[in-house]
């Protein structure tokens, strides 16, 4: 034998006309079998009670318990009454509070009884816009210390000491280059160029030497060419490339004649002018946007506009750091310009991972 089962489904609005035929229904029969409402016999006030109209309650056999949600269900006794003043429950033997009528009930019934389904979910959309507030508020306050200059981030610590070294170094006037007087390792704004350089090539250790081409000092430099710089700066001699104030005055004298050029004096007393970074018109386009240059009898030439850019001081840097250390890799003369114009940025992504990379020398 075969059976056919047929499943029902109902829609929310369905099954919401089937429960009010039913609460309906069910207040006829309570209207039917009660008698007329009735107001209790004894005045509340003297109790410090609010009054109700009162309806007798139905049989006990028509109920076995009382739902707790059901309104004015005051325990399990399923007993019903008034609300006093004072917070506290009062249940008289005569009658219990009710709704008003019939109608009253079933829509109270009906309706707080749907209330209480949904009260989870609407009390969040109720909030939703101020949870959602709060939560553009913390990420936009991560956001904010994420970006902002430094991030947290720092430089190695020895740096600290080699930026109080080359505060004393730049004292001494001698270290512009002659006769253009460029003086752009010691300026106030461009000076992080000795620190950087002393990062890359010595790690900020004042008595480095590479052993593969015997370069000595902070910022390293061979002692034969050290001593000749010395001379020009009215030096003490001998020069002491262990000395760091040494090491970074002669740095600084020979990176401004790598930019602006120098005129020496030949064997035989003429004016021998070498030229500098800034006397071919090409890395005058590079460092300033503009190709036109300055030039002077008996002067290096040099670009006719200055410097606006950080993209322009970068080439530059690493343009002098190729000179600097000649046949270093091309990346660590690019590192350099990235580590110039993020002086004031530690916490740059690429600035910590030039960091990252560099030797435990440089720690």
């Amino acid at each position: 034998m075969k059976h056919d089962f047929e499943y029902m489904n109902y829609s929310s609005s369905d099954r919401l006309a089937m429960l009010e035929n039913r609460a309906a229904e069910l207040e006829r029969r309570l209207a039917e079998s009660a008698p007329d409402r009735a107001v209790p016999d004894y005045p509340a006030e003297e109790f410090g009670m609010t009054e109700f109209p009162m309806f007798d309650p139905p049989a006990d056999e028509m109920f076995d318990q009382a739902p707790e949600h059901v309104p004015g269900y005051r325990g399990s006794s399923g007993h019903r009454g008034y609300a006093r003043h004072d917070g506290t429950d009062s249940y008289p033997d005569a009658g219990v509070g009710g709704p008003d009528g019939p109608d009253d009930r079933t829509e109270v019934l009906i309706n707080r009884g749907r209330r209480n389904a949904k009260r989870g979910l609407r009390r969040w959309r109720s909030h939703w816009r101020g949870i959602m507030i709060g939560l553009a508020v913390v990420f936009a306050g991560a956001t904010l210390l994420a970006n902002l200059p430094g991030g947290g981030a720092s430089w190695p610590a020895s740096v600290a000491g080699v930026k109080s070294d080359i505060a004393i170094a730049c004292q001494n006037p001698n270290v512009v280059s002659e006769p253009s007087q460029l003086n752009f390792a010691c300026a106030k704004d461009t000076r992080q160029i000795l620190w950087v350089f002393a990062l890359l090539t010595s790690g900020n250790q004042p008595g480095y030497t590479d052993p593969a081409n015997g370069r000595k000092g902070l910022v390293p430099i061979t002692p034969a060419q050290g001593g000749d710089i010395a001379w020009s700066l009215n030096l003490h001699h001998p020069y002491d490339p262990a000395n760091p104030i040494d090491s970074l005055q002669v740095a600084a004298r020979a990176i401004n004649n790598i930019i602006g050029g120098a005129t020496l004096t030949g064997n035989n007393g003429s004016p021998v002018v070498q030229p500098g970074l800034e006397s071919k018109p090409s890395n005058c386009l590079r460092y300033t946007g503009s190709s036109a240059l300055v030039t002077r009898q008996g002067f290096p030439a040099r670009c006719a506009t200055p410097m606006t850019s950080t993209e322009g001081e970068a080439a530059l840097v690493s343009d002098v750091f190729k000179q600097w250390m000649v046949g270093a890799p091309a990346q660590t003369a690019i590192q350099a310009g990235v580590l110039f114009v993020n002086a004031d940025n530690p916490g740059d992504s690429h600035v910590q991972a030039i960091l990252n990379s560099l030797p435990s020398t440089a720690a």
